[in-house]
């Protein structure tokens, strides 16, 4: 299932280009000193590629009213995976159009459990249902994620994941979630659509498991909007969304469309990323600013949080693809 997989921060670095961390602040201590007319070279990538987006005059995002071609659309995707105590998982299946990604709860380790089982177990159950449908079969998240819960508690399987899957049906993405994995939706440089992480209070996201008391499927986020041939969607986990404001996702996903990045270009360098972001003490994220607004005492907290990352990067294409992670 997890077809790609960067094995060290090293091979991952190697693939973030220099603009990013001019643009965005990131600069890793064991990353060599880019030189001055490097520097300077790269910041006028930067300008050029990463500036921020103009929106005056720009059109709903939500407006459907243009007449679109006839025919399903397919998915083409790829995955990275950073790992940092190995728990997340993920699966897609392009010919069914559905990816899915999940992130075991990291307090279990605190308890001597594998926090990584069930998220696994309800991802590698995911694909198996997919896997197994008659082919052309249009795949319902809600309904695919409470069967893959169901069958991972029937084992009593231990610990507890977060979990999101997205679907296309024809030319509708549909997305079921619980907790804080989640998507982007990324049309003509902008986000479209993103989803809210479910959390009872800071760092405690809803939340499924083999526990009846515990968050149920009734509290899923489900949703469904129009696709258009080349929507761009990243769906990760929260060691993507936790490190990564949304205008610096679309801001990376500006340049790789400049570039011509391919899907698995694109989630390498997201999830690169995302790594710097993580280590970086120094600047603020997403994680950060939360602690701020939230935590008394955290007024002035700044930096990343260091976790499992999960990219999956699917391009919106006019025919579907046939590949599997």
């Amino acid at each position: 299932m997890e077809k790609h997989m960067a094995q060290t921060l090293i091979e991952i670095d190697s693939r973030i280009p220099d603009a990013l961390r001019v643009a965005f602040g990131i600069c890793r201590p064991s990353c060599p000193a880019i030189l001055r007319g490097q520097q300077d070279e790269a910041a006028n990538f930067a300008a050029v590629l990463l500036a921020p987006r103009d929106d005056a005059g720009a059109s709903d995002p939500m407006d459907y009213d243009e007449a679109e071609p006839e025919g399903d659309l397919g998915m083409m995707f790829a995955s990275s995976y950073i790992k940092d105590h190995d728990e997340d998982a993920h699966f897609g299946h392009a010919e069914a159009g559905v990816v899915g990604v999940a992130d075991g709860v990291g307090g279990y380790r605190k308890k001597g459990v594998d926090a990584s089982a069930f998220s696994r177990a309800i991802m590698h159950n995911a694909y198996a249902e997919v896997a197994t449908a008659v082919p052309g079969t249009r795949i319902c998240p809600r309904a695919l994620l409470e069967r893959a819960h169901q069958m991972t508690a029937a084992k009593h399987t231990p610990a507890a994941s977060t979990a999101a899957i997205v679907s296309l049906a024809g030319r509708t993405l549909k997305w079921a979630y619980v907790g804080d994995s989640g998507f982007v939706v990324i049309r003509d440089g902008r986000i479209l659509l993103r989803s809210r992480p479910q959390q009872h209070y800071f760092n405690c996201p809803y939340q499924l498991s083999s526990n009846q008391d515990c968050n149920r499927l009734a509290d899923a986020d489900v949703g469904e909007v129009a696709a258009k041939e080349g929507d761009i969607v990243i769906l990760g986990t929260d060691g993507l969304f936790d490190n990564v404001f949304d205008d610096e996702i679309e801001r990376i996903v500006r340049m790789g469309t400049a570039l011509g990045f391919a899907p698995e270009n694109m989630a390498e360098v997201m999830a690169g990323f995302a790594c710097e972001a993580a280590s970086c003490d120094d600047r603020d994220t997403p994680y950060s600013s939360l602690a701020c607004r939230t935590q008394p005492g955290n007024a002035y907290f700044t930096g990343g949080k260091p976790d499992d990352i999960t990219v999956v990067v699917v391009y919106i294409v006019s025919c579907p693809v046939r590949s599997q992670i």
